[in-house]
């Protein structure tokens, strides 16, 4: 049995193809239109699932949308309804497209899918909907290693839910308890990415980035804690929120909250994107950010009292703040958490279609361990002979390793010298993360890696953190954790023995300042706060990544390695083999490995398009 699963029409489309129970491909939209975030149809993706499986359109037994457009499209009725005449702009914008189209939602998904394949029959396979947070919740349950487990979901908005707690058994995914719109945890803080000048629904990051530049336990982050509280936001002992919408403009407006009101409460000023940080905006950032923990918590303790389960498994965009996944995996409210890897909307691609999977056609679940998500490496692959073909398109200078091992001795060496590496292998990864499938990599112990990774590499703000790679069984030897992070989705401490003393006035220094000081032995990937967003790898789900890191710690001592996606600011990561090269180009990477294949930049021919890049990208 083959289920085509698709999210589309919001944000980070996605597709993905379960077979006979078996994930068999995932994969977003966006690395194929190299649109970032793009929320078309995802037709490329599509076709890439389904001839991962070997087959037709035709030949699918049903293809599930991760959301019932109906629900949502009276969630928006009821809700200009409630606010008019509040939204009347909005309204004029947004309802005349839901009658043009999303009304008639069947036909829109047939048309799209016969772009897709022509020769797809209309009628020939069961077309189907779930719920949202159905969809979030099915996609972190049934990958999961566990028989039994509580399930929260928590996003901006689905329909009308918020968020949600499940319950996961053999018996299948029970609904226990929702938040719904406009009280939203998720939305709440997009409104705060929104205010300090990031993008909502992807600068999301980049505001949990922020918050360890604030002073803890100072007196202006209580201020914000408590005028947030007092004045924007109730918390209930179930994790349950109630939202002031006299301080918002998402549920009928065209942005996120009301600038003025915010200004007056807070007494600053929004910020404007790509201007100066100042410590009151980090500030307000680490207030939000303990808030967020402070909620998801309780949602936790919650789900744990509904459920009596050992387990937890999380999904949705907020569970993407690994830092609020560190502080509840201290809490040991669970023994066990799971969080799938793409836990924002492409992962509702998978979860629709394992929810049409096991829900709909009553199929039983089959526990794998680790996990059923393949290390998230979901993705397309290259042979030889493509990378060959791109080589001599681009009349590029390699060298050729004839065994991987050769490949990995020379690249851990390059590293240790403090080369920037590309690293292009296997599969690529499924979700936000890249996990040593489409990654830049270069050393931990280097001083100045962090700000020539954001500055010359990434071109990106240059206060954004860099995450460790660390070899699985030696985690507990740099970290205050010693459990499995395959995903990179768990923030925890630098272990004592490995942290420089802060000087005494370190919390009165200028973010800059705080950014460069030297703080552990691993400060490449070592923030602020002495956190780090951690990646374990493992031997048997990416054995060439693990074997260069095990080379890497022969050669210098340590088993740990810095690991970001291989993209730049504004663009998706990269799919292909000429997306590899061409970002290798126009940035200042030293080497770039595409499998066997070593190029070094100083051999290969001049790039014409570099200069145009470097003016587009570069930040101050």
């Amino acid at each position: 049995m083959k289920v085509l699963g698709i999210s589309a029409f919001y944000h980070d489309s996605a597709a993905a193809i379960v077979e006979d129970g078996k994930i068999i491909a995932a994969v977003q939209e966006e690395r194929f239109t190299r649109k970032k975030h793009d929320s078309a149809f995802p037709k490329e993706a599509i076709r890439f699932c389904l001839k991962s499986s070997g087959i037709s359109l035709n030949e699918l037994d049903a293809v599930v949308f991760y959301d019932k457009p109906l629900l949502k499209f009276e969630r928006l009725l009821e809700t200009y309804y409630a606010f008019a005449p509040k939204g009347i702009r909005s309204f004029t914008m947004s309802i005349p497209v839901w009658l043009k189209e999303k009304m008639f939602f069947k036909r829109l998904l047939h048309d799209e899918l016969l772009q897709t394949d022509e020769k797809y029959k209309k009628g020939k396979v069961k077309l189907l909907f779930t719920e949202h947070h159905l969809s979030h919740a099915a996609s972190a349950f049934y990958p999961a290693p566990f028989e039994d487990a509580a399930i929260l979901t928590i996003d901006g908005v689905g329909e009308w839910a918020t968020a949600s707690i499940c319950h996961g058994t053999a018996n299948g995914i029970r609904i226990l308890k929702e938040l719904h719109f406009p009280h939203s945890l998720g939305l709440l803080y997009s409104a705060f990415t929104y205010f300090l000048g990031f993008k909502v629904n992807s600068g999301e990051y980049k505001l949990m980035g922020l918050a360890p530049y604030g002073t803890l336990d100072s007196a202006e982050v209580r201020k914000y804690i408590d005028l947030i509280k007092n004045e924007m936001l109730d918390i209930k002992e179930d994790g349950s929120v109630w939202l002031n919408q006299e301080y918002f403009d998402y549920a009928t407006g065209l942005r996120m909250a009301q600038d003025r009101k915010w200004e007056l409460l807070f007494g600053i000023k929004k910020r404007n994107p790509e201007s100066e940080l100042e410590q009151c905006h980090c500030n307000l950032g680490l207030a939000i950010q303990q808030i967020t923990e402070e909620i998801v918590i309780k949602m936790a303790r919650e789900a744990k009292r509904l459920t009596k389960s050992k387990n937890l498994c999380l999904a949705g965009g907020v569970a993407l703040n690994c830092v609020a996944n560190g502080k509840l995996a201290k809490a040991e409210i669970f023994e066990n958490i799971f969080v799938q890897p793409a836990a924002g909307d492409a992962g509702g691609a998978l979860g629709a279609a394992l929810a049409g999977y096991h829900i709909y056609f009553n199929k039983e679940r089959s526990v794998v361990f680790p996990d059923a998500m393949e290390g998230s490496y979901l993705g397309p692959q290259f042979s030889d002979l493509d990378i060959r073909l791109i080589a001599k398109k681009y009349n590029a200078k390699y060298d050729f390793k004839a065994t991987t091992s050769q490949m990995v001795t020379a690249v851990a060496k390059l590293i240790a010298d403090g080369n920037v590496i590309g690293w292009f292998q296997g599969k690529m990864e499924f979700g936000p993360r890249a996990l040593g499938a489409r990654s830049i990599i270069g050393d931990a112990r280097n001083e100045d890696m962090q700000k020539k990774l954001n500055l010359k590499i990434k071109y990106r703000e240059s206060f954004r953190p860099f995450a460790p790679a660390v070899l699985a069984e030696e985690c507990a030897q740099y970290f205050e954790y010693n459990r499995e992070s395959p995903y990179m989705l768990q923030v925890q401490a630098v272990i004592a023995d490995r942290r420089n003393k802060l000087p005494d006035n370190f919390n009165s220094l200028d973010i800059r300042h705080k950014l460069y000081y030297k703080r552990s032995d691993i400060p490449a990937v070592t923030h602020t706060d002495f956190s780090a967003r951690i990646q374990t790898v493992h031997k048997e789900t990416n054995p060439v990544f693990w074997e260069l890191i095990r080379e890497f710690k022969r050669i210098t001592g340590y088993g740990i390695v810095v690991n970001t996606s291989f993209n730049v600011r504004g663009e998706p990561i990269v799919c292909t083999p000429e997306d590899a090269y061409k970002c290798f180009m126009r940035t200042e990477m030293d080497y770039l490995v595409l499998e066997n294949f070593v190029f070094f930049k100083k051999e290969q021919p001049v790039w014409k398009e570099e200069k145009i890049w470097k003016e587009e990208y570069t930040l101050d």
